[in-house]
Parts: C-alpha cells; sequence; structure tokens
C-alpha cells in the first residue's frame, strides 16, 4: 500500500473517532445488541430498525480505543439502507480485511482497516460492532439485547 494511500485510511480512522456517525440510542430501533470486549474493556451498544429485511435506521454508542470506535461509526454508515443479506456480505468483506490486510482494490473507507491485522489482539475491537450488529439482526426482536465477543 502506497504511504499516500495509507495516510488517507488513517485519516478516514481518525475523523471517524473524532466526529463519529449515527452515535446515540435509536428510540425507534426494533433490534438492539450490545457487544463487549472484556480484554480491553470495548463496549459497543448498536440499534437499528428492521423494515423488512432492510436496515432502515442504525445507531451504535458505547466507549472504547479509536478502532473500536470508528469501525462501528464507519459500520453504521455502510449497513443504513442495506438488506440483511448485504449486511452480512459487508461484514465478511470487512472480516478479509482486517484478518488479512488485504484491502479492496478501488479505494474504499473498509480499506482503511487493513493495517488492523498486523496486530491480532485490535482485530476484536475492530469488529466488535459489526458482531453487535449480525447479533441484532439475527436477534428476537422480543428479547432485542444479546451480548458478543468473537474473534
Amino acid at each position: 500500500m502506497s504511504a499516500d494511500l495509507t495516510e488517507l485510511y488513517q485519516q478516514v480512522i481518525l475523523d471517524h473517532n473524532r466526529r463519529p456517525r449515527n452515535r446515540g440510542k435509536l428510540p425507534t430501533a426494533n433490534r438492539v445488541a450490545h457487544g463487549d470486549n472484556p480484554s480491553c474493556g470495548d463496549q459497543c451498544s448498536v440499534y437499528l430498525r428492521l423494515d423488512g429485511d432492510r436496515i432502515a435506521e442504525i445507531t451504535f454508542d458505547g466507549s472504547g480505543c479509536a478502532i473500536s470506535q470508528a469501525s462501528a461509526s464507519l459500520m453504521t454508515t455502510q449497513l443504513k439502507g442495506k438488506t440483511t443479506a448485504d449486511a452480512q456480505k459487508l461484514y465478511d468483506e470487512f472480516h478479509t480485511i482486517v484478518t488479512t490486510g488485504q484491502a479492496p482494490e478501488e479505494i474504499s473507507d473498509l480499506g482503511a482497516f487493513a493495517g488492523v491485522h498486523a496486530f491480532p489482539a485490535r482485530i476484536k475491537c475492530a469488529t466488535l460492532g459489526w458482531h453487535a450488529a449480525l447479533n441484532a439482526i439475527k436477534g428476537d426482536p422480543a428479547d432485542a439485547t444479546t451480548e458478543t465477543h468473537k474473534d
């Protein structure tokens, strides 16, 4: 990866950490899941409103390192308006990026997290919000809170 592209990607992460998108509780959420990474203390709750199989709205709240918070922010921008199948596909792409360091050929905000692969303990940080979102999608709306700490 070129130095210019690395710099651009670092700026994406810093921007999402400093100015998170879609942060806060979603009053109209019909699905909620909570992720906790006990090894470092990161926490992330994801609130989403499904309209059929489409993610009509999605927000997150939580605390943790810059990687976890920036990743959760970016995730909400990527998943809003997508189908649940699209969400799984995007997660799979993101997981490949953070575990292998192989950024997509086209410049993509998801590629900003390619450097995470060099720090295996940070993979859990980067994927925490994504796991919470997938658990919220799969969860029972009557029992809307789920715990997660995968990867």
